[in-house]
């Protein structure tokens, strides 16, 4: 962040500070019609019309070290196959042989000079060329060319692999806007993976999606971590086209440091704000990334099923050495773990309340209106004129977006 963008900030955290009410003109923010946590119509509308065209991070380049290194995701339902190429570029294609459909590999990760399918063995480059087929005198009129595998949209920003399952989608960095430019400041390119952890919870998506987007929860359940050094009513908040969007919660103390991270490598470039408080960044509609200036969490929220999800959590940082690790990052690592337990604590109850009568909507506040921007843009994604009446929810807010 520049001068003026680092100014601009501190007189927003110092405005949400002192504000009374928010901010002249806000709108009143309608009801979120709980139907769209529970209802399998919508739900089915959600996942084929925003979740696979999305842009979706499917792993770090870590896990590629070498030509021929490839990891297979299923994390968007389909099973994709992410390859290091022998030109060393970073390719993605449906794990399914374009013969009758067999896995091209079986397991999660691996390294191979190419793929060979184990039902009827036709085999392909890592570009995806098919090369041979077993017995091709018995097929007719037969064209290599038209028979490769069938690719997804790759992309990298740093060392982040994105991809999305629409041929048709917009490059990664003109599509989340302004936030390209801001993410500059953490090299992303130079952080290396430190760790993955996974953890299953029984409720839709959204309800742990819904949490991570606020801080109003701080003082309930985070009373012994966070909520002791970070201000959430001085808390700002960016509203950027697309449904993304940034967070700024100040720290209570302008010169507190998180003890636990003194002494480790810093990213050299991260200015003031990000260094100094705690920034929160949403890549639409399921990533969230909180970094600091030694090490950079990854979160990402992905649905299992209607009532189901899970929870991945990556870590990266400069300068890690796998075999080396700095002291602090166990500790580190222990202690954001256990702050996610507290966000992920109450959210089978919660499901089990949407599923009740008890249940009709979310009536939000100003706070949480980065909430109201995710639903406003799910209902884009999905086409106004496709969302069911009693499901939809009003456009209220652009006027607060920054383009």
């Amino acid at each position: 962040m520049d001068a003026e963008a680092t100014a601009r900030a501190h007189a927003a955290m110092d405005y949400e500070r002192t504000r009374t009410g928010p901010r002249e003109g806000f709108p009143k923010l309608p009801p979120i019609p709980g139907v769209r946590y529970v209802d399998a119509d919508f739900l089915a509308l959600e996942r084929e019309r925003m979740w696979q065209r999305a842009w979706l991070y499917a792993g770090h380049t870590d896990q590629l070290p070498n030509a021929g290194s490839w990891f297979l995701t299923r994390n968007s339902g389909a099973p994709i196959l992410v390859v290091r190429t022998l030109s060393g570029d970073i390719r993605a294609f449906y794990n399914t042989c374009q013969h009758r459909g067999g896995p091209l590999v079986k397991e999660d990760s691996g390294e191979a000079r190419g793929f060979i399918c184990g039902y009827h063995g036709w085999s392909y480059t890592l570009d995806g060329k098919l090369t041979a087929i077993r017995d091709r005198r018995d097929f007719t009129d037969f064209d290599f060319s038209c028979h490769s595998l069938i690719g997804v949209k790759c992309e990298t920003l740093g060392s982040l692999i994105f991809l999305n399952e629409d041929p048709e989608a917009e490059p990664l960095a003109d599509h989340i806007g302004p936030m390209a430019a801001e993410l500059e400041q953490f090299a992303l390119a130079d952080q290396r993976l430190v760790e993955s952890r996974s953890y299953d919870v029984a409720c839709n998506v959204k309800v742990l999606l819904d949490a991570f987007l606020e801080v109003y929860h701080l003082k309930s359940i985070h009373q012994s971590t966070v909520d002791r050094f970070l201000d959430h009513r001085g808390m700002t908040i960016t509203l950027w086209k697309n449904g993304h969007s940034r967070m700024i919660t100040p720290n209570r103390r302008p010169d507190w440091t998180d003890p636990g991270t003194r002494g480790m490598p810093k990213i050299p470039g991260v200015t003031e704000i990000p260094a100094r408080n705690n920034v929160s960044y949403h890549i639409y509609p399921n990533f969230v990334m909180p970094p600091s200036d030694s090490g950079i969490p990854l979160l990402q929220f992905w649905p299992t099923s209607p009532t189901t999800c899970r929870v991945v959590s990556t870590w990266i940082a400069p300068d890690y050495d796998p075999e080396n690790p700095h002291p602090l990052w166990a500790a580190r690592t222990e202690n954001w773990e256990r702050i996610l337990y507290e966000d992920l604590q109450f959210a089978p109850q919660i499901q089990e309340s949407l599923q009740s009568k008890g249940f009709v909507g979310m009536p939000l506040n100003y706070q949480e209106r980065r909430i109201y921007h995710w639903h406003e843009e799910l209902d884009r994604r999905i086409g106004l004129n496709l969302v069911p009446p009693e499901a939809r929810v009003d456009q209220v807010l652009d006027a607060w977006v920054e383009r």
